[in-house]
């Protein structure tokens, strides 16, 4: 039976990437059903495009967050997805839709959590605050979506060595690479058990 997920993205969606290519490759048992951005204009969305996936995006939560709940959600149960997947989103869902999807919504967090998680904490903020507490070892964490940021429980994670010669960026590098590992393994084996 073909599973359907849902991806929401702020940015270069490089972990997105990570997924389009995995499942093109699962002989069709789980297929994403769409894109969420968070902007127009993101790298996301032309990927999305080139794979010929529907992508939506989002009116700014900040403008109007009943609207931009109520879009969500509708385009969620539209689409019939079994598992919502953030990659590189950065607004927190509405607890309306955690609540319609429970253990059903995971994010990719590039840090281990629950150390380096919260509000501010993306992008090289989060390898940033890695290097200046002196951890000596880093990585990328899946969990479970609750209403609070990188709050839920983690489902699996990925560890990579801080060296001492090591920067934001660098670091930032080295757990990408693990991150386009990790997201597609937990999604098959939350969905093909």
């Amino acid at each position: 039976m073909q599973k359907r997920i849902a991806v929401l993205a702020s940015g270069s969606g490089s972990n997105f990437q990570a997924l389009i290519d995995a499942f093109s490759k699962s002989s069709g048992r789980i297929t994403i059903s769409g894109l969420i951005a968070s902007k127009a204009g993101i790298k996301a969305i032309e990927r999305a495009e080139k794979a010929k996936i529907p992508t939506l995006v989002l009116p700014s939560h900040k403008e109007n967050r009943e609207k931009f709940e109520q879009i969500m959600l509708n385009q969620l149960t539209d689409w019939k997805v079994d598992l919502v997947v953030l990659a590189g989103f950065l607004s927190l869902i509405p607890i309306s839709i955690v609540n319609k999807w429970p253990n059903a919504i995971i994010n990719i967090h590039p840090a281990l959590l629950p150390k380096f998680g919260g509000i501010g904490m993306y992008g090289l903020n989060v390898h940033q605050a890695v290097i200046e507490a002196n951890e000596s070892l880093s990585g990328c964490s899946v969990h479970y979506v609750s209403e609070k940021y990188d709050e839920g429980d983690v489902i699996d994670q990925a560890f990579v060595d801080v060296l001492k010669n090591d920067t934001a960026e660098t670091l930032a590098k080295k757990i990408l690479i693990e991150e386009h590992k990790l997201l597609p393994k937990v999604v098959e084996r939350i969905l093909l058990p």
